[in-house]
């Protein structure tokens, strides 16, 4: 959805600067360069925007659910890591970019979905992105976040990213994040609680063709997405009136469970023996997350998450 809304801000563009209103073309590119750090600086987001109606429709055409499992003191900052990502990202856009949810089960905190930077490059639909809670996933805009002296902020990154959208297969638990520890620093550094995230149904709304690793498909997919920065799953679902095949997700469950904090102390210059012992111990507390609510999302008691 997020895309076809970028392709349709990006024709727009086109228009204004083929059409006879290039001048506020050129007026717009002037703002974009002045504003160009706001997505590194917390955004500019908008609670009209938030809260559009539309947004009740798409939490409740799956239906999207967030589950708490423990209080989040407002008091510390948060890194959110929200898994897996899926191919649509629904239940993070859901949760933490719409609706009241997030602030009814976690009052005092705001959240803040990091995404792709190359996102904020794309005229109009940047303003788009930004009034709905969402910021740039560079370290920079991630130290902004958590840098918040009074705590109340909570960074939500997909820890997998682009990538592991290629291992969105209905009933897929594989997981990218072996060698991703950029998160675990930024969290030590500044002394963010950990939080892990698992979103149950997330890899449901989509087929996707068979891309094994080794398979020509998923080369040309690895090599794309190293030249581009985002990855191309080939994916469909349903249609608006019939259910064969079409781009629409299938409509499945999404269940958001935010799980304990880890105690994080801030450590400005963390070995990498450091970064390692809690990387593990976000791994396990995240296994452990998993296995205690898998029975109540239809996971079978002998599917396990596997980490890569």
């Amino acid at each position: 959805f997020l895309s076809l809304v970028g392709q349709f801000c990006c024709g727009f563009f086109l228009i204004l600067i083929l059409g006879n209103f290039w001048f506020l073309a050129v007026l717009y590119l002037l703002w974009l360069y002045l504003d160009w750090e706001t997505p590194c600086a917390g955004g500019r987001r908008s609670q009209w925007v938030r809260g559009w109606t539309v947004w009740k429709y798409f939490r409740e055409y799956f239906p999207i659910h967030l589950i708490k499992t423990s209080d989040l003191n407002p008091n510390h900052n948060y890194l959110l890591g929200f898994h897996p990502h899926g191919v649509l990202v629904a239940g993070a856009f859901g949760n933490f970019c719409t609706g009241p949810s997030f602030k009814n089960l976690f009052p005092g905190l705001t959240p803040y979905l990091h995404i792709m930077p190359i996102w904020f490059g794309c005229p109009f639909f940047r303003e788009y992105i930004m009034s709905a809670g969402m910021v740039s996933a560079s370290k920079e805009s991630v130290s902004y976040v958590l840098n918040n002296k009074g705590g109340g902020h909570a960074s939500v990154i997909v820890i997998g990213g682009a990538e592991e959208s290629l291992n969105a297969h209905p009933g897929s638990l594989t997981l990218n994040i072996l060698k991703r520890k950029g998160f675990i620093k930024m969290a030590l550094k500044h002394g963010a609680h950990l939080v892990p995230v698992f979103s149950f149904g997330e890899n449901e709304l989509f087929k996707q063709v068979a891309n094994p690793r080794g398979s020509w498909l998923r080369n040309v997919q690895e090599k794309l997405q190293k030249i581009m920065g985002f990855a191309l799953p080939l994916f469909h679902a349903r249609g608006i009136f019939q259910y064969s095949f079409g781009l629409i997700p299938y409509r499945q469950p999404i269940h958001t469970v935010v799980g304990s904090p880890i105690p994080v102390k801030q450590n400005l210059n963390p070995t990498t023996e450091e970064i390692d012992q809690l990387h593990a111990l976000y791994l396990q507390k995240l296994r452990k997350l998993f296995e205690e609510h898998k029975r109540n999302y239809g996971i079978p008691e002998h599917k396990s998450l596997i980490f890569e």
